[in-house]
């Protein structure tokens, strides 16, 4: 896969993978001090168990998130936005563990496909403009948006300047 640069949209071919997924409704400045550790719990709680076992070891990497509500889920108020935020985890797994109970972190398999996406650098709160870059790069290239709006978090939100994938499966627009 080519490397993201900032602001150059692309389109690329993305296997599904199996994640380890936390579900919620709410502001993500609400839920997601509940969502992290609950899902680098399960994440580490499986590298761990995996490797005392004996079985593949696998590095956790940056977490995704997938927002739904279609192209313009921004535009719903915050306390209703849904997600699923999710960790990679090796094919084959079917059950993470549950290190806090009262948040649940499931297995799914996410399916990508032919995806369109785009490296954004900088605060959450700029992204639109990137994100309107990215609808833009996607009727150019006579595709359409195919599934939910996604972004995989590729530093801390603390970071000076946050990098952000931001990513959609797209397919073929019919003439």
């Amino acid at each position: 896969m080519p490397k993201l640069k900032p602001n150059q949209p692309q389109i690329v071919e993305m296997p599904a993978v199996t994640m380890a997924v936390v579900h919620t409704v709410g502001d993500p400045s609400d839920v997601a001090p509940g969502v992290f550790p609950a899902l680098y719990g399960a994440g580490y709680g499986l590298k761990f168990a995996l490797k005392k076992a004996g079985g593949p070891e696998f590095k956790v990497t940056a977490p995704r998130a997938r927002w739904y509500g279609g192209p313009d889920w921004m535009n719903v108020p915050r306390d209703k936005w849904e997600a699923a935020w999710g960790l990679v985890i090796p094919d084959g797994t079917t059950e993470v563990p549950q290190r806090i109970p009262e948040t649940p972190v499931v297995v799914e398999s996410w399916e990508y496909g032919t995806v369109a996406e785009v490296l954004f650098i900088g605060a959450y709160a700029d992204e639109a403009p990137t994100i309107q870059l990215l609808h833009d790069f996607i009727a150019e290239q006579g595709y359409e948006i195919a599934g939910p709006h996604e972004e995989e978090y590729q530093s801390r939100p603390e970071a000076k300047n946050p990098k952000t994938v931001i990513r959609y499966q797209v397919r073929k627009r019919e003439a």
